[in-house]
């Protein structure tokens, strides 16, 4: 499986991005691709997932109602739409890939085996 995410950049508060996750390589059905971020000095924390099979979707708290995931099963494409930025959402951006296996608490880091690079965003103040 391979990911390679794309779409950060320098934005001030209150502003918007859009990520993009391109996915290849797999082929079972079942499965999930999540967005995690990493802070310098702070552990990788999930944001958000998208179930494959019926688009189910997990927010982290901190991100409920700011930022929207996608997906577009004809590209193998998952976006994350972020919206009212704040400087506090500055980190690398990654998106990873898990089979699933269990729906509870999916956004955990551990659950997904395969990981692309990662993208920065960095929100001014």
């Amino acid at each position: 499986v391979q990911l390679q995410a794309s779409g950060g950049g320098l934005v001030q508060a209150g502003g918007s991005l859009r990520l993009s996750c391109a996915a290849s390589g797999f082929t079972f059905e079942n499965y999930a691709i999540g967005w995690f971020r990493q802070a310098p000095g702070k552990e990788r924390e999930g944001v958000s997932c998208i179930r494959n099979s019926d688009g189910s979707t997990y927010y982290a708290d901190s991100v409920k109602a700011r930022f929207t995931i996608s997906r577009d099963n004809a590209k193998n494409m998952v976006y994350l739409q972020m919206n009212s930025l704040k400087p506090e959402d500055t980190a690398v951006y990654y998106c990873a890939f898990q089979y699933v296996t269990s729906w509870f608490s999916p956004i955990r880091p551990q659950l997904y085996a395969y990981w692309g690079q990662g993208t920065q965003v960095t929100v001014s103040s």
